[in-house]
């Protein structure tokens, strides 16, 4: 961890701190005039009526991930998948933001996809650095990247929301930054160039677009450019994992949420020397995992998500 004061070169601990959520039971918020709150437990959550158009996020699956901190991530993310079968009213679709495997193994990604086509959704993939690390970073492509620009960015339209799945993940080096580049933030100008200011956005990818954490790497450096595009829309969600821990901000129009890992979790930024598996009482593991619910209903500036624990 850097020596350096965090109020110079990055967030500092306190305020990272009081942004984030390691809540033990999901909850369902909603941003209204930009402005998130609280709208109750999970339980009573996933009974309510959700009307309009309702997606998956799901995360860091690391398959093939076997140490301390958790030795079944393959188990870990099945229960996931039980958890999203079992919910009340089937999701449009799910968005997963990346590290679906932990070394980039076919055999890793095989397994990935039987547990994971167990939902029967559409699934709409971002790759980590955990899926490039492969000798010719092929593999990750050649199950995702069909129909895609560069290195796997692309976009798609749903319930009348525009959704851009974008790469910070080539050529990433240990602790660093993520990074879109140049012809990623050209294509991405493109795409929205034409779009109604009134287009609810979606930018989904796996390294956090928002600066949470430099000194661990966790954020892109270019992000700013990327939010930059979207800035005169009116309502605009920035979905990432990477960091395994649920963490949200409000800045304008512009929602950030990242995500829980199905495998295990991380450290709180700053709260050990470098992040990485976080080992845990197996009894709180499952509720420090989990997967999160968005509901997007047409015509209101409002975006509900539901963060689910695999346990709690």
């Amino acid at each position: 961890m850097s020596g350096h004061d965090h109020d110079h070169d990055g967030p500092n601990r306190r305020k990272v701190l009081e942004c984030m959520t390691w809540a033990g039971t999901g909850v369902l918020w909603t941003i209204t005039g930009g402005v998130p709150r609280s709208l109750g437990i999970i339980d009573s959550a996933m009974a309510a009526d959700a009307p309009g158009m309702t997606f998956l996020q799901i995360s860091d699956s690391h398959v093939g991930f076997d140490k301390p901190a958790n030795p079944n991530a393959l188990g870990t993310l099945e229960e996931a998948v039980n958890r999203i079968n079992a919910m009340p009213a089937k999701p449009s679709f799910m968005i997963h933001t990346g590290d679906i495997t932990h070394l980039s193994k076919a055999a890793e990604f095989d397994n990935a996809e039987r547990i994971i086509s167990q939902t029967k959704l559409d699934v709409h993939y971002v790759p980590g650095e955990h899926d490039f690390i492969d000798e010719e970073v092929k593999l990750y492509r050649e199950r995702y990247g069909r129909g895609t620009k560069g290195h796997g960015w692309y976009s798609f339209d749903a319930g009348g929301v525009h959704f851009v799945g974008l790469v910070n993940v080539v050529d990433l080096k240990a602790g660093g930054l993520g990074n879109l580049g140049a012809e990623q933030l050209a294509w991405l100008e493109d795409d929205l160039r034409g779009k109604s200011k009134s287009t609810p956005v979606v930018l989904f990818a796996h390294i956090p677009l928002w600066t949470v954490y430099p000194q661990w790497g966790w954020g892109t450096e270019d992000g700013g450019r990327a939010l930059e595009l979207v800035k005169g829309f009116g309502s605009v969600t920035v979905l990432n994992g990477h960091i395994h821990q649920v963490m949200q901000k409000v800045e304008g129009n512009v929602t950030f949420h990242t995500a829980r890992s199905t495998a295990f979790p991380q450290p709180a930024p700053g709260s050990a020397p470098s992040p990485g598996p976080m080992k845990v009482e197996d009894a709180k593991l499952r509720s420090m995992l989990g997967v999160a619910s968005v509901n997007f209903k047409q015509n209101e500036q409002r975006l509900a998500i539901i963060d689910t624990p695999l346990q709690g």
